[in-house]
């Protein structure tokens, strides 16, 4: 039971370490989308993951249109603030894919559109608040999936 975890051209090293840590406790692969806002070899990124990194199954991938030309044919869900449906409704299944977009301003605007039956946010109850850190939005998702996918298996 896991998922494949999708960072589109992640921005924050702290961040992707962190969600490096969750992939790997969570039994999930990571996918990570390049440019990146960092370097793999990034302290700060190796910091965020300690000494765990190397036991990650993490796959990069040159742009999202390579991503998606392997990977088009899964079983998606687009998280964004700007996302129609509550993540309470998403259809997990083992192995499907997360995505999620860069810090600064989310999932391309095209993928949105091409993806907006399968787009989901977190809901938020203050207007005093945009977004989540990514991190935790990650693991907000990840960890409501493996408990739904736990529910359906007894």
């Amino acid at each position: 039971m896991g998922f494949n975890i999708v960072l589109v051209e992640p921005e924050i090293p702290t961040n992707t370490g962190n969600i490096g840590r969750l992939s790997l406790a969570s039994g999930s692969t990571l996918h990570l989308i390049q440019p990146f806002g960092f370097e793999i070899t990034d302290t700060r990124l190796k910091r965020a993951g300690l000494d765990y990194w190397q036991h990650l199954d993490v796959r990069t991938y040159e742009s999202l249109g390579a991503f998606m030309e392997l990977h088009g044919d899964a079983h998606f869900a687009f998280l964004s603030s700007k996302g129609t449906q509550a993540h309470y409704d998403i259809d997990y299944q083992d192995n499907m894919f997360l995505v999620f977009g860069k810090e600064s301003v989310g999932l391309p605007d095209d993928l949105l559109e091409r993806h907006a039956d399968r787009l989901y946010q977190i809901p938020l109850f203050s207007p005093h608040i945009r977004s989540l850190n990514l991190a935790n939005a990650v693991g907000i998702i990840v960890y409501d999936g493996l408990r739904h996918l736990r529910q359906i298996k007894g």
